[in-house]
């Protein structure tokens, strides 16, 4: 067997170990907390691994119960893919451009009267806009896609219990909407480990540099609590692993095919994280997001549907 692939299957199956074992005890403590059975569209989260992005989508939201039951007619909807590199798909640094176009086109189908993409990029946005390929994918599905790099565009807004972030200036398309659907890709990243769904909301924001400056794992934390997503979907299927957020090849790259999908942006963290081969305890912000009860790391407390497709 092939080291990368000998890699890619003991990462994938750490997040198998993670969420399907325990001693009896812990067994019998995670039973206890855990709220009595529900219908398949009361899953908390929906771990998919073994198909290609769209397959997997397909089978979470329908896991889900639909992304009607997170959009309605008539609203507004914000979809937020990381797009903030001037890299092709191959890559491994944006969002999988097929993956935005699927999730566009459901909301779409469930009523939504306008969705826009945009992404506060990191390299000259329309390089990144056009050559992550996610404009086009977007556009193609009928999606407004409105750029992030125009100061005039952010405004001001508190952020009530936050610790260290106490206000920010937030996008007017995510004060705007009525629906927001974050959709990350999971990476690894030289400052906090990984980027997932917590940090992809720094994509929304105009200055980030105070994050940087001021405890970043706690302004990742704290921003949780001025709007958390509607839904998290996380592309999980081409992973950097190394070098990141941007990379430098296609070596830093492992295939995964992964997809975790939750409308809980702490335990869409914490089960991406297992995949990467970390533990969520060991990240910074999704710990603190924990503690601050804006989500649940402990993972077996939750309704997990599990599938290998």
């Amino acid at each position: 067997m092939r080291r990368r692939d000998f890699l890619k299957k003991g990462v994938f199956y750490s997040l198998l170990v993670g969420l399907y074992t325990s001693t009896i005890g812990r067994i019998s403590k995670a039973i206890a907390q855990r709220p009595a059975p529900r219908a398949a569209a009361g899953y908390d989260l929906v771990a998919v691994r073994g198909g290609e992005p769209v397959a997997m989508y397909r089978r979470a939201i329908q896991e889900l119960g639909g992304m009607q039951r997170y959009v309605k007619s008539g609203q507004r909807v914000v979809v937020k893919p990381n797009m903030a590199w001037d890299l092709p798909p191959e890559r491994g640094a944006n969002t999988n451009p097929e993956l935005v176009g699927a999730i566009v086109r459901d909301c779409f189908a469930a009523g939504a009267s306008r969705v826009f993409v945009f992404d506060h990029t990191v390299d000259q946005w329309q390089r990144a806009y056009t050559n992550s390929g996610i404009e086009q994918a977007a556009r193609d599905a009928g999606a407004l896609v409105v750029p992030g790099n125009l100061e005039r565009d952010y405004q001001e807004v508190q952020i009530p219990g936050a610790r260290r972030l106490r206000t920010a200036r937030v996008h007017q398309q995510i004060i705007e909407a009525d629906v927001v659907i974050n959709v990350p890709i999971l990476k690894h990243h030289g400052s906090t480990t990984v980027t997932i769904a917590m940090k992809n909301l720094m994509g929304i924001v105009w200055d980030r540099r105070f994050w940087h400056l001021n405890d970043l794992h706690q302004c990742i934390a704290d921003f949780c609590l001025y709007r958390k997503p509607d839904l998290n979907i996380v592309d999980g299927y081409l992973v950097m692993t190394r070098n990141g957020p941007r990379g430098t090849s296609t070596a830093d790259l492992t295939v995964m095919r992964s997809l975790i999908i939750s409308s809980d942006i702490v335990a869409a963290d914490a089960a991406s994280t297992l995949i990467f081969g970390q533990q969520p305890r060991d990240i910074g912000h999704i710990r603190i997001g924990s503690e601050m009860g804006i989500g649940q790391m402990n993972l077996e407390a939750l309704n997990i549907k599990r599938i290998a497709l």
